[in-house]
């Protein structure tokens, strides 16, 4: 991206519109209501041919205290300082108010370059706001109707000569990486030399590492991701349920490329009842999809409740690497036995992620966020491991030898091939005969020994069972059709 776009301006002046029009996804929460968005949105977006990051803000309330509108408008006016240029929205059909008259005159004094838009001017409802806006002082403005994509055109004749200057620079400061790597799908990354080369699963500044944060309001998910990243990005609070949006930064920890996704609190969704919150909820579901970690955050005071475990057990349905990690452990008092509680909890409410890391950490204090970091990275190692096929079969045959399949209707049932098909998650396919007969405890029995013979605790195991049938080349074959002439032939041979 050649440079960044903030959009900022009054509550329900159409900002988030605006950043799904400009990105082409209805990536931003859009509601009747003033007040959704509340972090800052980074989307990737385009307006003919120019590429730019914009970046949808909070709207913009004349308080300056500790509330929670006052950090609204501290965290947007960062943005401001932050980004290369503005889009300072009003609202054609009401007009400049008084508010509009004060952020105008922040912007002229902090943002480096502004463009001003009176948005909802289509028809003649807007053209006094319109005619109002010269008296802002920020040039002439542009007449827009982001829901119907009026005026975008003026916009981008508006944007092409600045996005020229800023082409130039970023293509001057943009870092050189080379993430072409070839790997043999047979290849087995599981002994001890898969470390002197880096496999091409390794993230990079083109493909970072996704991961998504979730867990339940209040938990304290966006502490944990300012805590990371260094910085106060996100919009914290003892509130909760104030992360809406599912907010994604890139970020480079510890040396690793990394896109973190806020999400918004998952309650029990017999409490979700509000428009905007099943949005958030959903919004949070279709971050989990997209990511590669999954880190479930936990509080320490109230660990494993029935929501934990459904948003943990989503992740494991979608085939994700599963992190968990408890969060405010530094007000805890008898740490050892917590943590040997937590780990029996784990063990009993939790079997299908057997194995998988579980880290003790304090977003605020930012202890553990280095055994967090090695967590997330063994995961993902783990989520891309690929075992040879030779090894895959030795490991069958005694497998089978130790504890032999089932024979219903006193035909036993043979595994005679084992092969990994695919891996993120690890996923593997098994020849056999009467595959819909074997039964769900020898599947088990399978993946669980595939976890501990070839290290994969705590991700997820795919396992198709396949019929060898196919194989047999005179399976459903029909018999040849006696001819016609056969009669006449033997007629004539004197048969």
């Amino acid at each position: 991206m050649s440079f960044t776009l903030a959009l900022v301006g009054r509550p329900n002046v159409g900002k988030s519109t605006l950043f799904n029009r400009l990105v082409g996804k209805r990536l931003a929460l859009v509601d009747d209501q003033p007040g959704v968005t509340r972090d800052l949105r980074e989307g990737e977006a385009k307006l003919g041919d120019i590429r730019f990051t914009v970046i949808d803000t909070a709207g913009l309330e004349n308080v300056t205290d500790d509330s929670l509108q006052g950090r609204m408008r501290r965290l947007t006016e960062r943005a401001v300082e932050m980004v290369d240029m503005c889009v300072f929205m009003i609202d054609a059909r009401t007009g400049i108010t008084p508010a509009d008259e004060i952020f105008a005159d922040i912007l002229r004094r902090r943002a480096r370059h502004v463009i001003l838009v009176a948005n909802k001017a289509e028809g003649s409802a807007g053209e006094g706001g319109f005619l109002e806006a010269y008296s802002l002082g920020l040039g002439e403005p542009i007449r827009l109707s982001a829901e119907h994509g009026e005026g975008l055109d003026e916009l981008y004749h508006t944007l092409r000569p600045l996005a020229e200057g800023f082409a130039e620079r970023a293509e001057a400061e943009a870092p050189e990486t080379d993430v072409a790597i070839d790997a043999d799908s047979e290849a087995d990354n599981t002994g001890p030399d898969d470390s002197q080369a880096p496999p091409d699963w390794t993230p990079t500044l083109k493909r970072p590492l996704q991961v998504a944060v979730v867990g339940r309001p209040n938990a304290g998910k966006s502490t944990l991701i300012n805590q990371i990243i260094g910085e106060d990005r996100l919009l914290t609070g003892p509130e909760a349920g104030i992360t809406r949006d599912s907010i994604s930064l890139p970020f480079v920890w510890n040396a690793t490329p990394m896109r973190l996704f806020d999400t918004a609190g998952m309650r029990r969704k017999a409490r979700v009842t509000e428009k905007l919150e099943k949005l958030s909820v959903a919004d949070g579901l279709r971050a989990v999809k997209f990511a590669e970690v999954v880190v479930v955050l936990l509080d320490a005071a109230i660990p494993f409740e029935t929501q934990d475990l459904r948003i943990a057990d989503l992740a494991e349905r979608e085939g994700r690497a599963v992190v968990i990690a408890v969060n405010k452990w530094d007000i805890e008092d008898e740490r050892q036995d917590k943590l040997k509680a937590l780990l029996a909890a784990f063990e009993r409410h939790l079997p299908q992620l057997r194995g998988a890391p579980l880290v003790t950490v304090s977003a605020k204090t930012g202890r553990g966020m280095d055994r967090l970091h090695e967590a997330i990275l063994r995961a993902h190692a783990i989520w891309n491991r690929r075992v040879a096929t030779s090894r895959l079969n030795s490991w069958l045959s005694a497998m089978i030898e130790a504890h032999p399949p089932p024979a219903p209707g006193g035909r036993r049932i043979k595994l005679r091939y084992i092969t990994q098909a695919k891996t993120r998650p690890p996923g593997f396919v098994v020849k056999c005969s009467n595959p819909d007969d074997l039964p769900k405890s020898y599947e088990r029995y399978l993946i669980n020994g595939l976890r501990d013979s070839f290290e994969m605790p705590g991700t997820p195991i795919r396992l198709y069972l396949r019929s060898d049938s196919d194989q047999n080349p005179y399976k459903n074959r029909k018999k040849a059709q006696r001819s016609k002439l056969s009669k006449h032939l033997k007629v004539n041979r004197g048969e």
